[in-house]
């Protein structure tokens, strides 16, 4: 046993390295131990299932009931994406159930098409669940609800919807205090005028989608004037008293009446509002405000950074971890066959060249730039049942059907340059296709296929046996790779295809156009990754460009798509750094592609709305 795993010494590192920032990430968020964990799940709405964790400090009993809070991530998100709100607040005192909302994470679909509006995300269900004293350890009087951008939509109408259900009742309302971050364009008079329930609002002065607003420009977000906020505040203040401009941070109306409004307006942006230490204290002191924390500590002592830091490493680790399980599974008989003499490299660069390998290089970033908000609206058409958030088992992920066509696009576009680049140039000037390392046999085909289904299920069983440990998964704010349900597996099968014409494209060029002899192998890496994802940068350069010169960003309609590209972004840097490794094991250009496009798809799929039909 010692001398193999002095063999695969890096192997074990590697596993060494996640399973001791799992269980450090771990301790930070069960408070080193003061909180219990526990994944639960409820029935609701004829069907659905609604899947949170639960937050129980350990101090909440029967007989020493605490606040509940229902913490309801946005579009876009699972529930750890806001464990950061959940940690905070359960290491306080209070008790909190943080969701997956309906059709992200492992909730199912919804058989509404506006499962926020209408149903909260999952939330409403929950609030009527804990109020009926299915929670002995809470205290149903101080039930309250926060969320992140629709999230915080939820949060809204879940004011509105048990303030309707109090009035009709004359009761007070289930729902007794509401936090609402990255989100007011339901804070309307017919939306407000019903809510019983103490309200908080937080939106970033930077918000990109401000321009939704009733203000426009710079005036947008800013929340001292926006009709928005002084809605929220005049609707519980007597017509005379009604203000022109909101004080942040100050605390308006009444907590005995349910009347108790503040407004903050942080200067950030909407996808980082969540993870900013300033954000999450003003989120802290609302609800030390409201309900009172069984547990005093100061909302500048966070903990919360400490755990993403953890999880961060194991991201990066888990990654790395691909490369010493692929050599370590090759060096079974059965795919012994796979690995070739790593082939030659191309000719050292002339002038002319390095001239064409720059305007290829651009051209193919402008390509990629252009053609990412095309698909985004040919999706739309091609994928009507999941623009529309109908249930449908014909490409049912709504936000990633665009980042599949743009990919299947660029990746027949890239394959299509690099041949007709070396018909034209590079076979006059000593390239071989010899050293594109493309040369296999169907057999070996077929182990190299299997192979890389295994790194993937291994990849995936580390991660399960990490979460069922730990509870906790592999991410970096909302960049995660989490687990999933059997289900995926068909998703995964059905975006296999058109993805990996781009993921293959990839490899063939990172190995048979970009790897010259004499030049460093770091720099031959970074140009490869620079080159794969500078297109998608572009993108976010043209938007926030525009943001900070006018106050709009220039894409508006699809402007949730180029926020997607925060987490695509580094995937698409990164993804050449594989395609090379897994080349230089093998000498082919296979294993690469199948391996990342297996684990990144799964990535992308997991941490978006999907509309899966409900069983």
């Amino acid at each position: 046993m010692i001398k193999y795993i002095k063999r695969n010494k890096f192997l074990f590192i590697c596993l060494t390295i996640i399973f001791i920032g799992s269980f450090f990430a771990s301790l930070i968020q069960t408070s080193f131990g003061k909180v219990e964990i526990e994944l639960k799940s409820i029935s609701v709405y004829d069907g659905q299932t609604l899947v949170y964790d639960l937050y129980k400090p350990k101090i909440a009993t029967e007989k020493n009931k605490v606040p509940f809070v229902i913490v309801v991530p946005g579009f876009q998100r699972s529930k750890e994406a806001l464990s950061n709100i959940a940690i905070e607040l359960s290491r306080r005192g209070l008790a909190v159930a943080l969701i997956d909302p309906f059709a992200q994470g492992m909730s199912s679909s919804s058989f509404s098409r506006l499962a926020a509006t209408t149903q909260g995300y999952g939330m409403f269900a929950l609030v009527d669940y804990a109020y009926a004293n299915n929670f002995s350890f809470i205290d149903i009087n101080k039930i309250g609800s926060t969320g992140h951008s629709m999230g915080g939509n939820a949060a809204i109408r879940g004011a509105d919807f048990f303030g309707k259900e109090a009035i009709r009742n004359n009761t007070k309302s289930k729902l007794d205090s509401v936090y609402i971050s990255g989100y007011v364009l339901t804070l309307r008079d017919s939306v407000l005028k019903d809510s019983k329930s103490n309200m908080g609002i937080s939106y970033a002065l930077y918000d990109e989608g401000a321009f939704r607003n009733e203000l426009k420009g710079w005036n947008a977000a800013n929340m001292e004037i926006a009709p928005e906020s002084l809605r929220a505040i005049n609707n519980i203040l007597p017509k005379e008293k009604s203000i022109n401009k909101v004080e942040l941070g100050k605390y308006y109306g009444d907590k005995g009446n349910n009347t108790l409004r503040v407004i903050f307006n942080e200067e950030l942006l909407h996808p980082f509002q969540p993870y900013n230490k300033e954000a999450t204290a003003n989120q802290i002191n609302y609800f030390e405000k409201v309900f009172g924390f069984p547990i005093k500590i100061a909302s500048s002592n966070q903990i919360w950074q400490f755990k993403e830091l953890f999880t961060l490493i194991s991201l990066i680790t888990s990654l790395i971890l691909l490369i010493p399980i692929s050599k370590t599974l090759l060096k079974l008989k059965f795919f012994k066959l796979i690995i070739k003499p790593i082939p030659d490299a191309l000719p050292a660069q002339t002038p002319k060249g390095r001239l064409i390998f720059w305007f290829i290089f651009f051209l193919s970033a402008s390509i990629a730039c252009i053609t990412f908000i095309p698909m985004v609206d040919i999706a739309k058409i091609l994928f009507f049942e999941a623009a529309n958030r109908e249930l449908t088992w014909f490409f049912p992920q709504r936000m990633n059907n665009s980042v599949m066509l743009w990919a299947a696009l660029n990746g027949s576009i890239g394959l299509m340059i690099f041949f007709i680049s070396f018909y034209l140039f590079g076979r006059h000037h000593g390239v071989k296709k010899d050293s594109w390392g493309i040369t296999i046999s169907k057999n070996e085909l077929i182990r190299t296929i299997i192979l890389g289904v295994i790194i993937f299920s291994i990849y995936y069983t580390t991660l399960n046996l990490i979460y069922f440990l730990f509870h906790v998964d592999y991410r970096f704010w909302f960049i995660g790779v989490r687990i999933f349900q059997p289900e995926m597996l068909l998703v995964l099968m059905m975006y296999f295809p058109l993805f990996f014409i781009f993921f293959f494209s990839n490899s063939l060029r990172v190995n048979g156009s970009m790897r010259f002899k004499g030049q460093k192998e770091w720099l031959s890496k970074l140009i490869a990754g620079v080159a794969n994802s500078f297109g998608l940068m572009l993108i976010i350069i043209i938007q926030y460009v525009t943001y900070a010169k006018t106050g709009t960003v220039f894409w508006t309609t699809n402007w949730l798509s180029v926020n997607l590209l925060f987490g695509i972004v580094p995937m698409m840097f990164i993804l050449p750094y594989f395609n090379r490794l897994f080349f230089q094991i093998t000498g082919r250009v296979y294993l690469g592609p199948i391996v990342t496009c297996l684990i990144f798809i799964m990535i992308l799929s997991t941490n978006t709305v999907i509309y899966l039909p409900i069983k």
